[in-house]
């Protein structure tokens, strides 16, 4: 712990719609004359953590407060923030203090509803991480206390605020693709995706993902930012899902399946496939968009378009940018070439901006609470053996 810092004790707390042009008032927070916003980070294991790194080298950031129920991750925290914030164990505590303008939620999925809420409640401005909300309830509650709070709430989806991947959409919506046909969506790793964990009693503190009581696993964790893209290409919602699942390699006791595939249909027609693997990392993270006149490939920080039968054809134009050109590549096609920043920087950018000028954010509640919809229908389709429609609650 820095010298400075200290941590305020108290019980340990468990970490534990309107349309989207919804206007969110006139109402910016106590910010300071040089309009720079303090964070308080709510949550500071790895990724938490990973966004304090990233608000130490974003201007106007400054992570005044850290707050985590587990000691040694507090810890971590606070000594990766470089403004000497202070520390808490109780989250609500650290909602108390007046000089937070706004918070970022990032502790396990089940607790985002009710931290979310309270920081509302309490008139903070919220970087919510994905997925939004576990359960359809978690949801429908935070749905309908934002709608009637009047502060910034961005969804930590964080693909949607890359430029590459907004280009990229802007391109399937002028037809690059022609009609499209279908998207096919993987996350594979070869890891059994555990934390070390100092002392058995913290097993499921740190290890959370692999129990259900807390986790929606790979769907939730993984498979619902490509889900959230899906919704956000087609601008609608799946009519049903179907899938499978299993604990079929890692067979340590957990009960999060190891491995996911989903399907999920669209009023259109198109379907989109999700897979998840953690015993064979072939490919890792992609995204392939197939329409009637090409392909796009994505993967987290580039992208290529394969035009259908005109292989080995040099073509203008292909990123949308006039008078682009770009050899053929047999194994990457022609390279769309956006300068875009880490998507993780461009989120908390993103979401400093949409306070300082009352904006609703592009990851927004509503896309979240869509995409969290979709996660849980995929989890009650594999968990339960049958096809679930669209859930209807807001």
């Amino acid at each position: 712990m820095k010298r400075r810092s200290f941590i305020k004790t108290s019980t340990t707390a468990t970490l534990g719609v309107a349309s989207s042009a919804y206007l969110y008032g006139n109402v910016i927070s106590n910010l300071n004359s040089n309009n720079s916003i303090n964070i308080g980070v709510i949550g500071t294991g790895q990724r938490g953590g990973g966004l304090i790194s990233i608000i130490n080298s974003i201007k106007d950031l400054n992570t005044l407060a850290v707050c985590d129920n587990l000691p040694f991750r507090l810890n971590s925290g606070l000594s990766k923030a470089n403004s000497n914030p202070i520390g808490f164990s109780n989250y609500r505590n650290l909602l108390d203090n007046k000089d937070i303008d706004a918070v970022i939620i990032s502790t396990p999925f089940n607790t985002h509803s009710q931290i979310a809420i309270d920081a509302l409640d309490a008139g903070k401005h919220v970087y919510c991480e994905k997925t939004l909300a576990k359960g359809y309830n978690g949801i429908s509650e935070l749905v309908n206390k934002v709608n009637q709070s009047k502060n910034i709430f961005q969804t930590g989806h964080q693909y949607h605020s890359s430029r590459l991947y907004t280009h990229v959409v802007e391109l399937i919506k002028q037809g690059k693709v022609g009609k499209i046909l279908a998207f096919e969506c993987q996350w594979n790793r070869h890891g059994n995706w555990r934390r070390p964990v100092p002392d058995p009693k913290f097993e499921k503190a740190i290890n959370w993902r692999m129990y259900r009581e807390f986790s929606g696993g790979l769907t939730a964790e993984l498979c619902s930012h490509q889900i959230d893209f899906v919704n956000w290409v087609l601008d609608e919602n799946p009519e049903q899902v179907i899938g499978v699942g299993g604990v079929d390699y890692w067979k340590d006791g957990r009960e999060t399946f190891d491995n996911v595939h989903l399907i999920y249909s669209y009023p259109k027609g198109v379907k989109a496939k999700f897979t998840c693997l953690t015993s064979n990392a072939r490919d890792g993270y992609q995204i392939k968009i197939i329409g009637d006149k090409g392909t796009i490939v994505i993967d987290t920080k580039n992208a290529w378009y394969y035009p259908e039968g005109q292989k080995n054809k040099i073509i203008g134009d292909v990123d949308g940018v006039s008078g682009a050109t770009s050899s053929w590549d047999a194994e990457k096609g022609y390279p769309i070439d956006v300068k875009h920043l880490d998507p993780s920087k461009q989120a908390l950018i993103d979401f400093k901006e949409s306070i300082l000028n009352n904006k609703s954010p592009e990851s927004n509640i509503i896309t979240g609470a869509k995409a969290a919809i979709c996660v849980q229908m995929g989890l009650d389709a594999m968990y339960n053996n049958e096809i679930v429609k669209w859930k209807s609650i807001f």
